[in-house]
């Protein structure tokens, strides 16, 4: 299924990037995966599903996703029922756990921050991610990424909204681009994961797909996956996008 098409890239007419965060800004996915599997399963473990994921098969099944939106889904496939309470301690602990790990694996990458610091010479520069806000500022800080995201650029579909939600939902897109005062005519959003491009498009916002920390053997079927789903374009690296940008 499609999410339809996003807008036509018009670079002329874009004042501000929306960028997505965790493997698109960062290769954060699959060490983040790693550490919360250990959370997820004993989640599961205590609600009693009798089944275990390793972080591969997590990311398969969720990847774009935050982890509430994760867990909830996990819990209605093992028919398992899950109180709000609950669901925000599991939240909390899976938090704390990866963006503790982060720190430790993440670092800068100027095949991130030189094209970046370029494209903030011309476009303003916001993050719109599903992941909890205090797991994105750990993520720029130790990528060296922080200062060219003011905090009030920063977007979490976790914690920006009154009522907490993930990507595909298109609601932090939206508030996003509220808050900037910007619309699909003027901002263009960055995304790696299906998920991502989703709630993007959904959102009416030109979207371009990018696989910078896509592994290679993956590369041919997410760009594929990218286009069924609306994207504008899709590039290979920060680099390209740059290019194809300015």
């Amino acid at each position: 299924m499609t999410g339809g098409r996003s807008r036509p890239l018009e670079p002329a007419a874009v004042t501000t990037l929306l960028c997505d965060a965790d493997g698109t800004l960062f290769p954060s996915e699959e060490p983040a995966y790693a550490a919360s599997a250990d959370v997820t399963n004993r989640f599961l473990a205590d609600l009693g599903a009798g089944r275990t994921y390793a972080p591969d098969e997590l990311q398969r099944m969720t990847n774009g996703k935050n982890f509430r939106a994760a867990a909830g889904d996990l819990a209605t496939a093992h028919g398992r029922e899950l109180t709000r309470a609950d669901l925000e301690d599991w939240v909390a602990e899976e938090k704390d756990v990866v963006t503790a790990h982060l720190r430790t694996v993440l670092g800068p990458d100027p095949a991130v921050r030189g094209p970046l610091q370029r494209l903030s010479g011309r476009f303003a520069l916001a993050a719109v991610t599903s992941s909890a806000s205090s797991r994105l500022a750990a993520c720029l800080e130790v990528t060296g990424l922080g200062p060219l995201f003011d905090a009030g650029r920063r977007f979490s579909a976790e914690d920006s909204l009154t009522e907490p939600t993930s990507k595909p939902d298109p609601a932090v897109y939206v508030y996003a681009g509220a808050t900037l005062g910007v619309g699909p005519a003027e901002a263009v959003a960055v995304e790696d994961s299906i998920n991502g491009a989703r709630s993007a498009v959904a959102a009416g916002y030109p979207t371009i797909g990018i696989l910078q920390f896509v592994p290679e053997a993956d590369r041919r079927n997410r760009a594929e996956a990218l286009r069924e789903v609306g994207v504008a374009a899709v590039v290979g690296s920060w680099a390209d996008a740059e290019d194809l940008l300015c």
